[in-house]
C-alpha cells in the first residue's frame, strides 16, 4: 500500500507561506541581495524555486498520465526563460508557479495518490515520494532566502521531521569522501533519531541506528538537534551551529564530507 502523502503537502504547504511571507515585502534590491548560498541572489534562489515548480507539474503530468517522466534535456530551456526574468519577476512569478504546482498536489484524490509512480533520477517514486522531493529542496531553499534576511531562522520543523529520515539517500549521492575512516554515532533531538555517519576514502554513508540493539562501542559521538544535522548534510550548517560531541568530532571537521547544491 503507498504511503500517503498528505504529511509531505501539508509541509509543502507551510515551507510554500514561510516563503511568501518572507519575499513578498521585499523591495528590488532586497531581492538582489545574496542569499545563504553565495553564488545566488534571493531572487536567484526563487528563480530556481519556480523552475523546479515546472518541472515537478511536468513530473506530476507523466506520473498521472503513465508515462515517463521528462529527462534532463527538457530542462534547460525552462532554466534559460527564468533566468531571463528580472528580480522582481522572478519573486513575483516564482510565487505563483509554487502555488500552482502546490495546489495540484493539493488537488489529487485518493486514486490518484494511490496510483502515481514513476521511475525519477534512478528511483521509484509514488506520490508521497515526489511530494517529498519537493519538500526537500522547497524547504530548504526557503531557508537560504529566510536566513539571508534573519539569522536566526531555521528549516520548519515538520519538514525536519519528514526529511531527516532520507538523509542517507542524499549523502550517498552528494557526499564527498576526504580519504579519512571514520564512524560516528550521530544522536539528533527534535525529533530523536540516531544514526551511523561513516566515511571511509570511497564514500560516506548516513544510516539509521534506531533500535539496533547493543550500541557499538568505541564510536565516537555527535549530539545535535536534527535540523542542524539536517543542514549539514544539505551543506548549509556553519562552523558556529549548535551540537556538541567529544572524541574529537566537531562540525568543523565533518563541513567538507557535504559540499551542499
Amino acid at each position: 500500500m503507498a504511503a500517503s502523502p498528505v504529511p509531505q503537502i501539508e509541509a509543502l504547504r507551510h515551507s510554500h507561506e514561510l516563503l511568501r511571507a518572507a519575499v513578498e515585502p521585499l523591495d528590488a534590491s532586497q531581492l538582489e541581495q545574496r542569499s545563504y548560498d553565495t553564488e545566488w541572489s534571493i531572487a536567484q534562489v526563487l528563480s530556481h524555486l519556480g523552475s523546479q515548480a515546472e518541472i515537478f507539474g511536468l513530473f506530476l503530468d507523466a506520473g498521472l498520465d503513465g508515462r515517463e517522466p521528462p529527462g534532463p534535456d527538457a530542462f534547460p530551456p525552462i532554466w534559460d526563460r527564468w533566468n531571463a526574468k528580472s528580480p522582481r519577476e522572478q519573486a513575483d512569478d516564482a510565487l505563483r508557479a509554487d502555488q500552482a504546482t502546490l495546489e495540484r498536489f493539493e488537488s489529487l484524490d485518493d486514486d490518484q495518490r494511490a496510483s502515481l509512480r514513476m521511475n525519477l533520477f534512478g528511483r521509484n517514486v509514488d506520490a508521497a515520494g515526489l511530494a517529498g522531493m519537493r519538500l526537500g529542496e522547497h524547504a530548504v531553499h526557503t531557508w537560504d532566502v529566510r536566513v539571508a534576511l534573519d539569522p536566526a531562522a531555521t528549516v520548519a520543523q515538520d519538514a525536519v521531521a519528514l526529511l531527516v529520515g532520507g538523509l542517507g539517500q542524499l549523502a550517498a549521492r552528494s557526499g564527498k569522501p576526504d580519504g579519512q575512516q571514520r564512524k560516528i554515532r550521530v544522536t539528533t533531538t527534535d525529533p530523536d533519531r540516531t544514526f551511523i555517519l561513516e566515511t571511509t576514502p570511497d564514500g560516506v554513508t548516513v544510516t539509521a541506528a534506531d533500535d539496533e540493539g547493543t550500541p557499538e562501542l568505541g564510536l565516537s559521538e555527535l549530539t545535535l538537534p536534527a535540523e542542524a544535522f539536517l543542514r549539514l548534510v544539505y551543506g548549509r550548517l556553519d562552523d558556529d551551529q549548535p551540537g556538541t560531541g567529544n572524541a574529537g568530532v566537531e562540525i568543523g571537521e565533518l563541513r567538507p564530507l557535504f559540499p551542499g547544491f
